[in-house]
């Protein structure tokens, strides 16, 4: 999608700071709204921006802006929102989120929410690249070295799955192993800690909250503490809607008593 002639301001970046403009951009039928239209279409809407969502939960220490800048691109990605992901993507590498691990966390949720969710962020990744002169020296490589694997943690993943659905499905077995967690997942340009953050921040933006379980452990294993989970359901409820958040709370719950015994 490319930005079109008209200069007006969006919304998150109007409330941030009036004086700065962005491009308005055209996202099918979808056109991101200026503050003048918000304002005049829903002033209360504006309010909650600014006193709640910038005034408050932004600024909230229990999830740095860092990790909410990642959890926010993969709720967005994840639920094919991109009229806002122009912003947020620039907003991330203010937040100290790097071109490659950008470039990686699009390439992951293709996996985890779909290929065509993740061709739908190309368009508005690579004008913010180009507007931030990234070039694909800055990039993660198609192949090379990988992180190190716990073959005992795997071979038993992949005997539990194998068994399971092995007869049914050995495509899905058969890719889920050698694809994902053999290749996939030890890709250094995104730390495994990031990495179990972008997934699980994606299963809980679209109600995946069967897949919850498991990534929530292999996230909190990877580093992820039980108040950083509790912080991505409290954001995600404004970028995913307070049901798909309450969906995953009792999972969420489930899994950190678990750990505390």
């Amino acid at each position: 999608m490319r930005a079109v002639a008209a200069i007006a301001f969006s919304l998150c970046l109007a409330l941030q700071a009036s004086a700065q403009t962005a491009a308005t951009r055209m996202e099918g039928n979808k056109v991101m709204p200026t503050m003048e239209d918000i304002r005049a279409t829903a002033p209360a809407l504006e309010k909650y921006g600014k006193d709640v969502l910038l005034g408050d939960l932004w600024k909230r220490p229990g999830l740095s802006r860092r990790d909410r800048s990642i959890v926010t691109v993969a709720a967005l990605i994840a639920r094919d929102q991109t009229v806002e992901l122009p912003y947020y993507l620039t907003l991330a590498l203010d937040n100290g989120v790097k071109p490659s691990e950008i470039s990686e966390i699009i390439t992951h949720l293709a996996f985890y929410t779909g290929w065509a969710n993740a061709m739908d962020a190309i368009p508005a990744a690579r004008d913010v690249f180009r507007s931030r002169n990234i070039g694909a020296d800055q990039l993660p490589l198609a192949s090379g070295p990988q992180l190190p694997l716990d073959e005992a943690a795997e071979k038993q993943r992949a005997t539990r799955v194998g068994e399971q659905f092995g007869q049914v499905t050995p495509s899905l077995v058969q890719y889920t192993t050698d694809v994902l967690f053999r290749d996939l997942w030890l890709r250094p340009a995104l730390a495994p800690r990031d990495r179990s953050l972008v997934t699980v921040s994606a299963l809980m933006a679209t109600g995946q909250v069967a897949q919850i379980t498991y990534h929530l452990n292999r996230a909190m294993d990877n580093g992820l503490t039980r108040g950083e989970a509790g912080e991505v359901l409290g954001h995600l409820a404004f970028y995913a809607g307070w049901p798909n958040a309450f969906s995953a709370a009792p999972v969420v719950k489930d899994v950190v008593e678990k750990r505390a015994h």
